[in-house]
């Protein structure tokens, strides 16, 4: 086989392995990432902090973790950094350990920014290697990556409900175990991204298969704005769900706690397996039907939802969860296809916008909650998956293939 029958070859293979570490390191990054604010009861109890200093450490992260992605996103892009990931991770590292052994509120917001900036590395990086890696099934590979975070998030707080509670602050070191286990994955990958990178194939891996149309520069602008407003749609109404779930089954249904977590866990097991769903499913119909049908398709269960019994409650969360989560995905490849060659600028555009979204949508809604109750909040945000009518102004990019 000759040089470019070989390279030709290869630009069409999905480098599984690559996928699945990237998909390890997501789920350690969001699992570490997720303790800060699930130690909150213990923190605020042991630091003797008002709800405002909470608010605080949480805006430190946020922002971090948030407004630095698209920066670093665009640095990349233009001087790609193979162990960058390493670097990234070794931030959170850092982090974990000044969170344990932190004795003053300074000490907390140095913390939550560390492990905010490592997050802000991280996400861009990991998306343009998932892409670098995927052959062409950009959905299917962003789906791997993406479901890694979503089980690092539900875990998190359960692995701090069983270790960090019951033994205090400082036990939080032992999860820095798990920092240096992703940065021995990332060590890896950073070598097979250097390796690309070598051998000349780094910028083909990112854009093959990607033929743009040659879109007016308004309309792409256009483009990513309705995107934002669907991520900001789907977001919000995911902060419903995430943040205030259990206190709307306790107080509507009378359960208990342990069986409103489990309704809780029941809807992030959906949203686990609506990501895995929608990627490749956008490989094969194309993007734009995936977000027709996960974002307004959803409106119907989102309507039923506040009017439903405990039984139907389930079932329903379930679906809403299904069909809600397997968006995001087609929402980052779209993004990307309007952008080719802004892979790492579009990833953590989108990514930081959705932290930024489910923080503010958490803080709102709780207002909204304090106010009118929170039964009303549910049939506020009903209406929310109606923006996703502005789906027919999106261009017609990533068509399925004949």
């Amino acid at each position: 086989m000759t040089q470019s029958s070989e390279s030709a070859v290869a630009k069409h293979e999905t480098a599984f392995r690559v996928l699945g570490a990237i998909s390890v390191s997501h789920f350690l990054n969001d699992m570490m990432q997720s303790l800060i604010l699930a130690m909150y009861p213990l923190i605020k109890g042991g630091f003797n902090l008002s709800f405002a200093q909470i608010g605080l450490i949480t805006f430190t992260f946020q922002a971090t973790a948030s407004l630095l992605q698209p920066l670093v996103g665009m640095y990349t892009d233009r001087h790609p950094k193979p162990y960058s990931l390493v670097f990234g991770m070794g931030c959170t590292l850092t982090g974990l350990l000044l969170l344990a052994m932190a004795t003053s509120y300074p000490g907390l917001l140095c913390a939550a920014a560390l492990v905010g900036s490592g997050s802000s590395i991280f996400h861009p990086e990991s998306s343009r290697v998932a892409r670098m890696a995927s052959g062409g099934r950009f959905g299917l590979a962003q789906s791997l990556f993406q479901v890694g975070g979503n089980a690092g998030t539900a875990l998190g707080p359960l692995l701090t409900a069983l270790i960090v509670i019951p033994n205090g602050q400082g036990s939080v070191a032992w999860f820095a175990l798990a920092a240096v286990l992703a940065m021995a994955v990332l060590w890896k990958v950073g070598n097979w991204y250097a390796h690309q990178q070598a051998q000349g194939t780094f910028k083909s891996k990112l854009n093959q298969g990607v033929k743009p149309d040659a879109l007016p520069r308004g309309q792409v602008v256009a483009a990513i704005t309705i995107l934002l407003t669907l991520i900001f749609s789907k977001y919000f109404y995911l902060a419903s769900l995430s943040s205030y779930f259990t206190f709307y089954l306790m107080h509507k249904f009378g359960i208990s706690v342990q069986a409103a977590q489990i309704q809780l866990f029941v809807f992030l097991f959906a949203v686990a397996a609506g990501t895995i769903i929608g990627g490749p499913v956008g490989d094969r119909i194309g993007r734009k039907r995936v977000i027709w049908f996960s974002i307004l398709g959803v409106a119907p269960f989102t309507m039923m939802l506040p009017h439903a019994n405990l039984f139907w409650t389930g079932i329903l969360s379930f679906i809403i969860g299904l069909i809600l989560a397997s968006a995001f995905s087609a929402i980052i490849v779209f993004a990307q296809e309007l952008m080719p060659g802004r892979v790492g600028m579009v990833a953590g555009l989108f990514f930081g916008f959705s932290f930024g979204m489910g923080a503010i949508g958490a803080a709102l809604l709780g207002k909204l909650a304090d106010w009118y109750g929170i039964e009303f909040v549910y049939q506020v945000c009903a209406y929310l998956p109606l923006l996703g009518l502005l789906t027919a102004f999106l261009p017609d990019v990533g068509r399925k293939k004949a």
